[in-house]
């Protein structure tokens, strides 16, 4: 079983227009939702501090940070929406 994970950016984020949507689960792994596409892609995240480093299950990575409560990823902007 995989532990919790033990940051504050567990939750939905979202772009502005909501076509791009990141739910980061407590058990460290992810959903992105991409316009109808509800579950586009999926894998596991680690924060460290305000850094987020992402695999998705195919193996692909990326990355991004939070900036005053903004996640920052792949040249987009994501807000928290729950």
């Amino acid at each position: 079983m995989t532990e919790p994970t033990t940051h504050a950016y567990v939750g939905m984020w979202q772009t502005a227009d909501g076509h791009v949507r990141h739910e980061l689960l407590p058990d460290g792994r992810y959903v992105e939702a991409r316009g109808t596409r509800e579950r586009a892609y999926t894998g596991r995240y680690v924060v460290t501090g305000e850094h987020i480093e992402y695999v998705d299950d195919t193996g692909f990575t990326a990355d991004g940070d939070f900036v005053d409560g903004v996640l920052h990823h792949g040249g987009m902007i994501l807000r928290r929406t729950s």
